[in-house]
This record gives structure tokens, C-alpha cells and sequence, in this order.
């Protein structure tokens, strides 16, 4: 190698450690702000729960911050997705305060909703701004939308390893190349530490009892998979269901999540379901000592998929969590394995089926729970993934490997009988 080719490498080498450098810094500095405003936010409506009533007035105020300056952007994280699998054009940037603002207006007021949304759309926005400053053609920009969802899903939920793997396995990794590989992890950990250096806070969750690991307990972790799985289909299609009759129904966007804001605050606050607002974390940690009521589960599958298909902004992660780990929880009334197990296996198993990505969702159990659990999550996160249909939260996600292929020899069988 003469020298000339040598330096070549080491600017293409320094060009990307610079750049997920700083994507990792400034996405992971948007979502420290975003982390405790949104704390802030949820603090203040839990002390003052009149402002649910003033839900459609947010409602209102998102809708029309979207129609009127975020047209361009209404479709979030398939936004993303979309133009990772056909670049066109640079994300604008004004992507990550609109979601950060409805995010925000969604929450304060009490709407159902998540936090990984807004995270993940504010570092793909964040990141997709240096094809212009780099001068980077399309293949390098699918490398800037992977690093921009690893740096934001890292820092908001404080899981560099699953962060990384998820912004790979949801991409879908037939189309990766082993640059992006080695750039989503460094930019997870360049996110991650810079949320740290901020001393904000993630929520840590425990399993104190992990039973051995025996053939009857690997039966009814595969049962568990198999609900987990149908239990992701039924959020994802609920919440398509809702977007789709609000479009039909309600021809003037904006209108659409200020009529859904005066429903959901007559149930939240004229009925007394305050506890499916928000994102719900208080609930999701109890359930890892206290069963919960086997309805909780489907109440909040209802109240998110409304939320998000009326229009109100946020994400569908952490109520997948809330989900998966109420039902677990209920089920340690039938099923003889430790609450805590069922509660964290629920966890991670309902956001393995949702968005496809069983690495990504098995790696973040063990960094939450820690190794022992490892053998039960990667069971039911695996299973979870199959049982969970071929429609996910994400519409414009592709869904390729061994699913994919499993539901086309399934077809195919179908058409032979027939």
C-alpha cells in the first residue's frame, strides 16, 4: 500500500469517527433535553390532572403545527425507513422540533403515547443534515439514517448494544454493510455517554429470581412467546386501525387529534383512566411485584393506538413495554414462573413482535434484566417475532430474513393445497 492510499483511509477513517462523534453528542444532548422536559411535563400533569381536560386543545396545536410547517415530515419514523430504501432527499430538519413539541404537547396533557419515537426522528433528522456539509451521495446516507436511529433509540432508553442492533435489524440487515456495523455501535456509545455526561437518568428494572433453566421452563416460555407475538399484532394493527379510520372519517387533519383529544379526555379524566396516560412507567414498574389486572394491558393497547391514530405525537415503544410487561405480570396467576421473570420477558418479547427486531430486543433484555434471564429472553423475543404476523408498528418497515421466508413457504403450501 503506497502512501497516497494510506491517507485516503485515514481521512475516510476520520470522516466518520468525526461524524458519529458528532451525531452521537448532538443527538444524544436532543434527547437528555428531551428526557427531562419530558419528565417535567408528566411531573407537572400528575399534579395537576385538570389539564387532561385541555387535551384537545393539544390536540389542536399539533395538528396544526403539522398541516401548516411539518407536512413533510407527518410520517416520522417511516419517513426514515422510506428513504433509507429509496434516498431522495435530505430529512429536513425541522423534523426534531416538531416531533419534539408534539411529543411534548402529548404528554403534558395526557395523551397515551411513547418516548422512542421522538428520539429516533430527532437523530435521523440531526444526522441526515451532514450529507450537505460532507457532500455524501445516497449509499453514504443510508449510513447517516442508521446511525441517526442507533443514536437516538441509545440514548433514550440508555441501551448502546440494543440501540446499535436495532437500527440495524430494523434497515433489516441483508442490506448492511459491515461499515454501518462497526458506526452504529460507535455512534450508540458516543450518544449513550453523552446523555450520561448530562447526568440524566434512565429507569432501571430487576428480576431477582430467575428459576433454572429446565425443559418444563422452556415450554412455557415458548407459550409466553406465542401470546407476546399475538399480543404485538393486535397493538400494531390496532393502532393502524385507529390512523386509518381517522383519515377516513376526518378529512382536515388537524381536526383529527383535537376530536380524539375530547374523547380521550372524557376517558382519561371524566373516567377515571389517568393510569394508561403518559407512558405509564410507574404501572410498568409495579408489575414486576404486583399482578396486574389481565385488562390493563388491552385498556392500553386502546388508549395508545387512539392517541397515535388521531394524530398526537410520540412513539409506540414504551407502551409496548407497559403491554408486554402487565400482561406477564397478570399471567404469574396461571403461569408457575417468578412475576418479575413474566413482567420482563412481556417487556421485551410485545417490542420484539411489534418492530421486528429479535436481536435487538433480546440484547436489550440482558442489558436491562443483566445475563442470567438470557436463555428465557432470547426464547420468547425469538418466538414473540414469529408469532407476531407480518405487519409491525412501522409501515413502510420491510420484513425480510428468516420470518419472511418462513411465511413464504407457508404460502406456498396454502396455494399447493388448494
Amino acid at each position: 500500500m503506497n502512501f497516497q492510499k494510506f491517507k485516503e483511509i485515514l481521512l475516510i477513517l476520520f470522516k466518520w469517527v468525526l461524524i458519529c462523534v458528532l451525531i452521537g453528542l448532538l443527538s444524544g444532548s436532543a434527547s437528555a433535553f428531551f428526557l427531562l422536559s419530558l419528565e417535567f411535563v408528566t411531573e407537572f400533569r400528575i399534579q395537576h390532572h385538570w389539564i387532561i381536560w385541555f387535551l384537545p386543545l393539544g390536540g389542536l396545536l399539533v395538528g396544526f403545527s403539522y398541516y401548516y410547517w411539518g407536512e413533510s415530515v407527518v410520517k416520522g419514523n417511516n419517513l426514515l425507513l422510506e428513504e433509507y430504501e429509496k434516498p431522495q432527499k435530505v430529512i429536513p430538519f425541522k423534523m426534531a422540533p416538531l416531533v419534539l413539541l408534539g411529543t411534548l404537547l402529548t404528554h403534558l396533557f395526557g395523551g397515551s403515547a411513547g418516548r422512542e419515537g421522538t428520539a429516533v426522528q430527532m437523530g435521523g433528522a440531526i444526522a441526515d443534515q451532514f450529507t450537505k456539509l460532507f457532500n455524501l451521495d445516497n449509499s453514504e446516507r443510508k449510513i447517516l439514517i442508521i446511525l441517526g436511529i442507533s443514536a437516538g433509540f441509545a440514548s433514550v432508553f440508555g441501551t448502546p448494544l440494543a440501540g446499535a442492533i436495532f437500527a440495524l435489524e430494523v434497515i433489516y440487515f441483508s442490506k448492511i454493510n459491515f461499515k454501518s456495523i462497526i458506526l452504529s455501535f460507535l455512534v450508540a456509545y458516543a450518544a449513550y455517554f453523552t446523555v450520561e455526561l448530562w447526568q440524566v437518568e434512565h429507569r432501571q428494572y430487576y428480576i431477582y429470581e430467575v428459576p433454572e433453566i429446565s425443559i418444563n421452563a422452556i415450554e412455557w416460555t415458548v407459550i409466553l412467546g406465542i401470546i407476546f407475538g399475538l399480543t404485538s399484532m393486535l397493538f400494531s394493527r390496532s393502532t393502524h386501525f385507529w390512523g386509518f379510520l381517522f383519515s377516513k372519517i376526518i378529512k382536515y387533519p388537524p381536526l383529527r387529534p383535537f376530536i380524539g383529544g375530547i374523547v380521550l379526555a372524557i376517558a382519561i379524566a371524566g373516567f377515571g383512566f389517568t393510569k394508561f396516560s403518559g407512558l405509564g412507567v410507574p404501572v410498568i414498574a409495579e408489575a414486576f411485584w404486583s399482578p396486574n389486572p389481565w385488562y390493563d394491558f388491552l385498556l392500553k393497547i386502546l388508549f395508545t393506538g387512539f392517541t397515535l391514530g388521531a394524530g398526537f405525537k410520540g412513539g409506540e415503544v414504551t407502551p409496548l413495554f407497559f403491554v408486554g410487561a402487565t400482561l406477564g405480570s397478570a399471567l404469574s396467576l396461571i403461569i408457575p414462573m417468578p412475576i418479575a421473570l413474566l413482567a420482563g420477558l412481556g417487556f421485551v418479547a410485545v417490542f420484539s413482535g411489534a418492530t421486528h427486531t429479535p436481536i435487538a430486543c433480546t440484547i436489550m433484555g440482558m442489558e436491562l434484566f443483566g445475563i442470567q434471564p438470557g436463555i428465557f429472553i432470547a426464547v420468547a423475543c425469538t418466538i414473540a417475532y414469529f408469532s407476531s404476523g407480518s405487519v409491525g408498528i412501522y409501515k413502510s418497515q420491510i420484513v425480510k430474513g428468516a420470518k419472511y421466508k418462513l411465511y413464504q413457504k407457508l404460502q406456498r403450501k396454502e396455494l399447493e393445497n388448494l
